[in-house]
């Protein structure tokens, strides 16, 4: 997937609008004021007020502030645009950015469906203009480590992640059907395919709630997802469990022909195995201001980044499969959610030529399979 690039650098930073000025709004507004080459130059939100005090918090009361994003953009002469709004948003703000000319970078999900998401692929190859999706624990310096240590053990069996912690949100959160599956745990598979380096096959899941769960929903399940080349990764995670809590990243197992690699999720890995571990480059790039500056290197260099829109979609699949599993009660194949995704995009897609594109993939695996170029390298650790 090509896309069109920028001219910016330092001196000459990309001019961004932020869609969103919530909680996580918040974050983005800081990392883009703080990146040398990026300038934020408005605030898009519902609530003017809320994007008015979010700017005076910014120390810049008079920055731009609209309602309508893409208007926005274009009263400012604005660049790019960062789409942090609630994921039903995230699909007619993003094309409508990108029709207008806008390459966007996004919160996950990528669409609030994976409908949408593939009509949003379509979109990116219409127009010619980057989509990334900011999967921003991916952009994790252990996790980079950990990857490494799976290269150093030769065939993979089993990939784990247990993921218990107890929070308390209140909110939409609360009444989900399946708010750990569709909320949280689209960043532990999006993971798991990063470090096995294969997409999934199927997937079996079993979602519950514990009889003392605050959530409506099902709060906890147990996934099975078997992966390109035989590998079974497997999920075992709750957000109502107290005591001896997690990371937020998980705790992760990977069992090779080798031996194994352990990872708590926030101290650094550890190989067990009879191999001497070589040393291997890590990203220079952490969370949030991370995937900010890998955006804006793709803009200026062409480069295809990591959580760009096709291959970042897969993620978003594995949710999508794990749900059905736990309301069918059955084993789910991938293709088969693929398929049914496609058709669903057709089906609601109001544009022919975003339509015609879909229509056109032999494969939606394989349109999916836009290979990332990796991050340059930072020295090894």
């Amino acid at each position: 997937m090509t896309h069109r690039t920028i001219p910016c650098g330092p001196g000459n930073p990309v001019r961004v609008v932020v869609v969103g000025a919530g909680a996580m709004g918040q974050n983005w507004l800081t990392a883009v004021t703080d990146e040398p080459e990026t300038e934020l130059v408005g605030i898009a939100d519902l609530d003017l007020d809320l994007a008015r005090r979010s700017a005076a918090g910014l120390g810049r009361p008079d920055l731009p502030v609209g309602s309508d994003a893409v208007a926005l953009a274009a009263d400012t002469d604005a660049q790019a645009l960062v789409n942090v709004t609630v994921p039903a948003a995230h699909h007619p703000i993003t094309a409508a950015a990108l029709f207008a000319g806008l390459p966007v970078l996004g919160e996950k999900p990528v669409a609030d469906t994976l409908g949408r998401a593939l009509s949003l692929a379509a979109a990116s190859e219409v127009t010619g203009e980057l989509f990334m999706v900011s999967q921003s624990r991916r952009w994790n310096h252990q996790l980079f480590a950990l990857r490494g240590m799976l290269e150093e053990l030769g065939a993979i069996g089993t990939l784990t992640t247990e993921f218990f912690t107890s929070p308390h949100f209140g909110g939409f959160r609360e009444e989900m059907a399946y708010p750990l599956l569709i909320d949280m745990a689209i960043h532990t598979f999006d993971a798991a395919r990063f470090l096995l380096g294969a997409e999934p096959v199927s997937a079996y899941c079993q979602a519950y709630n514990p009889p003392w769960s605050w959530f409506s929903g099902d709060a906890a399940a147990s996934a099975v997802f078997e992966m390109e080349g035989g590998a079974r990764y497997v999920y075992n995670g709750s957000w109502c469990s107290a005591g001896a809590e997690t990371s937020w990243n998980g705790a992760w197992r990977a069992s090779g022909e080798k031996g194994s690699a352990l990872w708590d999720g926030d101290n650094e890995p550890v190989l067990v195995a009879g191999v001497r571990p070589a040393e291997r480059a890590r990203s220079p790039y952490e969370g949030v201001g991370g995937a900010l500056r890998v955006f804006v290197e793709s803009l200026r260099t062409g480069s295809t980044p990591m959580g760009e829109v096709h291959e970042n979609t897969m993620s978003l699949a594995m949710v999508e499969a794990a749900v059905l599993s736990a309301r069918t009660g059955q084993r789910v194949l991938l293709d088969d959610v693929l398929d049914q995704a496609r058709a669903a995009a057709l089906h609601e897609e109001n544009r022919s030529d975003v339509r015609a594109a879909l229509a056109g993939w032999p494969s939606i695996r394989g349109a999916l399979a836009s290979r990332p170029q990796a991050p340059p390298a930072a020295a090894p650790a």
